[in-house]
């Protein structure tokens, strides 16, 4: 499938669905929305965004980087100095999914008042198969 083809991200090969992967992702979304406020050192960057790996917030970084959507602006001088910033695409898809992030913790009561009713439903109906189905 090209790129100039319809994008539809339920057909199973679009490739659309990879770069939602990459945006939608734990540290995608963490990057992306640490970055929205202002550009990054690594060490920085990976201590605003508590939790992650170095590895990992590398990886992302990268990903994030090919996909267009971080700047990666090494500095030739001693120490090294290199600084990740969104790229105006980066901008764009770092906005939606931090909307998305902001809504999910301004409703978590109800996701978690939903889950308890939800538990608590199964275990009274069907203790022997909860899980299955």
């Amino acid at each position: 499938m090209s790129v100039s083809e319809v994008v539809n991200v339920n057909q199973p090969m679009c490739p659309s669905r990879l770069v939602l992967e990459h945006v939608t992702s734990r540290w995608g979304v963490l990057v992306l929305a640490a970055l929205l406020e202002r550009s990054y050192r690594f060490g920085e960057l990976r201590r605003t965004v508590g939790g992650v790996s170095e590895k990992m917030l590398a990886q992302t970084l990268q990903t994030l980087e090919r996909d267009g959507f971080v700047h990666r602006d090494a500095k030739p001088v001693i120490p090294p100095r290199v600084d990740y910033s969104l790229t105006p695409l980066g901008r764009e898809a770092a906005e939606q999914v931090w909307g998305l992030a902001r809504w999910v913790e301004r409703r978590l009561d109800a996701v978690e008042t939903a889950r308890e009713t939800y538990d608590e439903a199964r275990s009274r109906s069907a203790p022997g198969l909860v899980g299955q189905g």
